[in-house]
Protein backbone atom coordinates (compact mmCIF):
# COMPACT_ATOMS: atom_id res chain seq x y z
CA UNK A 1 0.00 0.00 0.00
CA UNK A 2 1.37 3.37 -1.07
CA UNK A 3 1.29 6.06 1.64
CA UNK A 4 0.30 9.52 0.93
CA UNK A 5 -0.01 12.55 2.48
CA UNK A 6 -1.93 13.42 5.16
CA UNK A 7 -5.43 15.34 4.62
CA UNK A 8 -7.61 17.93 6.51
CA UNK A 9 -10.85 17.38 6.92
CA UNK A 10 -11.72 19.32 4.01
CA UNK A 11 -9.45 16.81 2.18
CA UNK A 12 -6.67 19.33 1.19
CA UNK A 13 -3.00 18.16 2.08
CA UNK A 14 -1.85 20.60 4.99
CA UNK A 15 1.15 23.32 3.28
CA UNK A 16 4.36 23.14 4.07
CA UNK A 17 4.68 25.31 7.18
CA UNK A 18 2.07 25.51 9.54
CA UNK A 19 -0.52 28.93 8.77
CA UNK A 20 0.68 31.33 11.83
CA UNK A 21 -2.24 31.49 14.67
CA UNK A 22 -4.28 34.66 14.18
CA UNK A 23 -3.22 35.42 17.66
CA UNK A 24 0.25 35.74 17.15
CA UNK A 25 -0.25 37.51 14.28
CA UNK A 26 -2.94 39.96 15.81
CA UNK A 27 -0.75 40.01 18.92
CA UNK A 28 2.43 41.11 16.28
CA UNK A 29 0.15 43.72 14.99
CA UNK A 30 -0.59 45.17 18.29
CA UNK A 31 2.95 45.62 19.57
CA UNK A 32 3.93 46.91 15.99
CA UNK A 33 1.08 49.84 16.68
CA UNK A 34 2.40 50.47 20.23
CA UNK A 35 6.32 50.61 19.05
CA UNK A 36 5.09 53.14 16.66
CA UNK A 37 3.35 55.47 18.78
CA UNK A 38 6.24 55.26 21.22
CA UNK A 39 4.07 54.03 24.01
CA UNK A 40 5.12 51.76 26.58
CA UNK A 41 2.60 48.87 27.69
CA UNK A 42 2.02 50.69 30.49
CA UNK A 43 0.43 53.33 28.68
CA UNK A 44 -1.87 51.53 26.18
CA UNK A 45 -3.08 49.21 29.13
CA UNK A 46 -4.13 51.93 31.16
CA UNK A 47 -6.29 53.26 28.34
CA UNK A 48 -7.23 50.22 27.45
CA UNK A 49 -8.56 48.94 31.06
CA UNK A 50 -6.43 45.94 30.71
CA UNK A 51 -3.62 45.19 32.54
CA UNK A 52 0.18 45.60 31.12
CA UNK A 53 0.51 41.61 31.58
CA UNK A 54 -2.47 41.12 29.98
CA UNK A 55 -1.63 42.98 27.02
CA UNK A 56 2.11 41.51 27.33
CA UNK A 57 0.47 38.13 26.66
CA UNK A 58 -1.79 39.56 23.97
CA UNK A 59 0.99 40.98 21.93
CA UNK A 60 3.17 37.54 22.50
CA UNK A 61 0.25 35.42 20.93
CA UNK A 62 -0.31 33.55 24.10
CA UNK A 63 -3.96 34.77 25.03
CA UNK A 64 -6.60 34.36 22.65
CA UNK A 65 -8.38 37.39 23.89
CA UNK A 66 -12.66 38.15 23.66
CA UNK A 67 -13.68 40.85 20.51
CA UNK A 68 -14.16 43.03 23.73
CA UNK A 69 -10.27 42.87 25.10
CA UNK A 70 -9.58 43.53 21.38
CA UNK A 71 -11.90 46.68 20.43
CA UNK A 72 -10.48 47.68 23.88
CA UNK A 73 -6.95 47.67 22.89
CA UNK A 74 -7.18 48.67 19.40
CA UNK A 75 -9.77 51.87 20.79
CA UNK A 76 -6.77 52.61 23.31
CA UNK A 77 -4.53 52.26 20.16
CA UNK A 78 -6.88 54.62 18.12
CA UNK A 79 -7.24 52.35 15.35
CA UNK A 80 -10.69 50.56 14.32
CA UNK A 81 -11.41 46.78 14.45
CA UNK A 82 -11.46 47.31 10.67
CA UNK A 83 -7.82 48.49 10.02
CA UNK A 84 -6.74 46.13 12.62
CA UNK A 85 -8.33 42.84 11.20
CA UNK A 86 -7.23 44.14 7.14
CA UNK A 87 -3.38 44.62 8.56
CA UNK A 88 -3.36 41.22 10.31
CA UNK A 89 -5.34 39.79 6.91
CA UNK A 90 -2.56 41.70 4.51
CA UNK A 91 0.24 40.06 7.18
CA UNK A 92 -1.04 36.87 6.07
CA UNK A 93 -1.73 37.37 2.67
CA UNK A 94 1.94 38.65 2.04
CA UNK A 95 3.22 35.74 3.87
CA UNK A 96 1.48 33.30 1.90
CA UNK A 97 2.72 34.86 -1.48
CA UNK A 98 6.12 35.02 -0.01
CA UNK A 99 6.08 31.19 0.40
CA UNK A 100 4.26 30.41 -3.09
CA UNK A 101 1.19 29.51 -1.30
CA UNK A 102 -0.97 31.25 -3.55
CA UNK A 103 -0.06 33.55 -6.72
CA UNK A 104 -1.90 37.12 -6.92
CA UNK A 105 -2.96 37.16 -10.88
CA UNK A 106 -4.83 40.55 -11.56
CA UNK A 107 -8.55 39.44 -12.51
CA UNK A 108 -10.83 42.42 -12.97
CA UNK A 109 -11.33 45.75 -11.05
CA UNK A 110 -14.62 45.43 -9.18
CA UNK A 111 -17.31 48.35 -9.85
CA UNK A 112 -16.66 49.23 -6.08
CA UNK A 113 -14.30 52.18 -6.22
CA UNK A 114 -10.94 50.90 -3.50
CA UNK A 115 -11.47 47.62 -4.27
CA UNK A 116 -9.55 45.07 -6.46
CA UNK A 117 -10.54 41.57 -7.29
CA UNK A 118 -7.77 39.21 -7.85
CA UNK A 119 -7.72 35.87 -9.01
CA UNK A 120 -5.41 33.49 -6.65
CA UNK A 121 -4.10 30.67 -8.35
CA UNK A 122 -2.39 27.90 -6.21
CA UNK A 123 -0.19 25.14 -6.39
CA UNK A 124 -1.10 21.75 -7.63
CA UNK A 125 -2.54 20.81 -4.05
CA UNK A 126 -4.32 23.84 -2.50
CA UNK A 127 -2.82 24.86 0.74
CA UNK A 128 -5.81 26.09 2.22
CA UNK A 129 -9.76 25.28 1.75
CA UNK A 130 -10.90 28.00 -0.80
CA UNK A 131 -7.67 28.68 -1.67
CA UNK A 132 -7.84 26.42 -5.12
CA UNK A 133 -7.45 27.53 -8.70
CA UNK A 134 -10.07 30.35 -9.43
CA UNK A 135 -10.71 31.57 -6.12
CA UNK A 136 -11.80 35.14 -5.96
CA UNK A 137 -11.03 37.58 -3.56
CA UNK A 138 -11.32 41.05 -2.36
CA UNK A 139 -8.70 43.57 -1.76
CA UNK A 140 -8.89 47.36 -0.12
CA UNK A 141 -7.00 49.46 -2.52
Amino acid sequence: MTESAPTTVAGHRPAAQPLPLWRHMLGAELRKIRHRRGETLGETARRAGVSPQYLSEMERGSKDPSSEMIAAVAGALNVTLLDLTLAVADELRAGELRSGSLTAVPAARSPLAATSVLRLTAPAAPAAVGAGPGAALALAA
